[in-house]
């Protein structure tokens, strides 16, 4: 073969493996993420939108929706306990769900590759509030109320339990700072914040603060702990390099639930039919805004414009400009909106309605619903899963390391253990009593404005073609 036809043969097969390399590229940067649903079963075949038939589980399970097209793919069973909390780990590889049943509970393992049950972890018997990763996704931490004075501890490596950490009566809420070296616990019944040595997983200090401590957020610089204190109506700031309460703020009554913007500038505090907005700098409330009664979640946007509120008994989610601090929207959604979650590129928002036994899409361009999904019977929680690869950063698959403020922790907070119990105890309808339906205002598949490496594409094209034109 002459030089020339050897160089005539390479130049063609690199533009090939080239051109290949970036379609496959393309095709990963632009694969929608999923969201990832716990509900207590369905008796009834879902009609997709695309006309498919969803997999019926009659026991509680987790519905897994892909974003691009709100169908629901697949439906991963658990046991008979209701499934109260949900984690997903920072690599976006596995979900964590948490259930309480009336004997045993148990944490369930679901691999995202396959959307199976990879392992199951015997908590023992429990009440458990809330389940949470450390930013490294090394550890989960599963929190309990009532009368139990332990938190468990898994090893994600092995997924097998680790020392408890041995603490007061009743824990809900954790944050991490964002070196992961440090944990904050609140305490309901004891009124403390309880500081833990993440190395150790000992108790290192037990910080007083307000009545019946609930929700808590750290700042994203890690300098600041807000606590909320659901019967004082305050907030406790505690400075994290003396661990010591440096200011109590008072805001709106029964504080619940907290998010903080992602500049670390603004605290969103949800009352009960207010919002409460603290200037992290001055730890002042700057404005208070009037929302819906009885919050279950607040997220905020990732770009930090918009926090979404749902109102429990006002069939509605709240969209706040954190700018003027306004109710910009007021979106209907189904009845008993309780968990929350947003997608990476903050396109939609995914609301579990829990009495409508249905999830409603929100296109965050114009708040409206655009789309209602039929994802089981009363389901509570949500969590996007963003498709992830080994080799991707973390800056481009959008991964965070503070996992309680964006992919870490979506769960039902509770205001109160006597809320808790009500509502568990107030039996949902029965599984065959649920629609069949599946409603769209509109359905949409995720769109690209770019494909990745289009300009290089075009490059070697180019390329190709003058060597085409030489040659002749």
């Amino acid at each position: 073969m002459s030089n020339k036809a050897r160089r005539e043969d390479t130049l063609i097969r690199v533009f090939r493996i080239t051109g290949l390399a970036i379609l496959i590229l393309a095709g990963v940067a632009g694969a929608a993420p999923f969201a990832y649903v716990t509900n207590l079963g369905n008796n009834y075949n879902d009609t997709n939108y695309n006309g498919s038939v969803a997999p019926v589980v009659p026991t509680p399970n987790v519905a897994v929706i892909d974003t691009a097209t709100n169908n629901v793919t697949a439906r991963v069973p658990l046991g008979g306990g209701w499934p109260v909390g949900v984690a997903v780990n920072p690599a976006g590889t596995k979900v964590y769900v948490v259930d309480s049943p009336m004997d045993v509970s148990t944490v369930y393992v679901i691999d995202t590759a396959t959307n199976m049950v990879s392992a199951k972890v015997n908590i023992g018997s429990s009440y458990p509030s809330g389940i949470t990763f450390n930013p490294a996704g090394t550890r989960v931490y599963v929190t309990k109320q009532r009368d139990n004075t332990d938190i468990s501890v898994i090893n994600t490596a092995t997924n097998t339990l680790m020392a408890p950490i041995i603490v007061e009566p009743s824990t809900h809420d954790v944050a991490f700072t964002p070196d992961g070296k440090k944990i904050y616990i609140t305490n309901f019944r004891g009124n403390i914040t309880s500081i833990i040595d993440a190395a150790t997983n000992k108790v290192t200090a037990n910080i007083s603060v307000g009545d019946s401590p609930c929700g808590i957020a750290v700042t994203q610089d890690g300098k600041k702990i807000y606590v909320l204190n659901y019967d004082s109506n305050t907030v406790s700031v505690i400075n994290t390099a003396t661990d010591n309460v440096i200011a109590t703020v008072p805001v709106g009554n029964s504080p619940n639930l907290v998010a903080v913007t992602s500049d670390g500038n603004k605290v969103y505090v949800a009352n009960n039919n207010t919002v409460s907005v603290i200037d992290t700098a001055t730890n002042n409330v700057i404005a208070t805004v009037p929302v819906g009664t009885s919050s279950r979640e607040i997220v905020v946007s990732p770009d930090g414009n918009k926090v979404y509120l749902g109102n429990f008994y006002n069939k509605s989610v709240t969209v706040i400009n954190t700018e003027t601090n306004t109710v910009i929207a007021t979106v209907p959604v189904g009845e008993w909106p309780m968990g929350i979650a947003i997608t990476p590129d903050g396109k939609k928002v995914y609301v579990a309605n829990a009495e409508s036994d249905n999830v409603s899409v929100i296109d965050t361009a114009t708040d409206t619903v655009t789309a209602t999904v039929n994802a089981g019977v009363y389901p509570t929680n949500v969590v996007i899963v963003p498709l992830k690869d080994s080799n991707m950063t973390a800056k481009s698959t959008g991964a965070t390391s503070n996992v309680t403020e964006d992919i870490g922790v979506e769960e039902t907070n509770l205001s109160s253990e006597e809320i808790n119990a009500a509502e568990l105890n107030n039996s949902k309808k029965n599984n065959s009593e649920s629609d069949n339906g599946s409603s769209s205002g509109g359905n949409e598949s995720s769109k690209n404005n770019s494909t990745p490496g289009f300009g290089l594409l075009g490059s070697l094209t180019c390329l190709y073609s003058g060597w085409k034109l030489r040659k002749k």
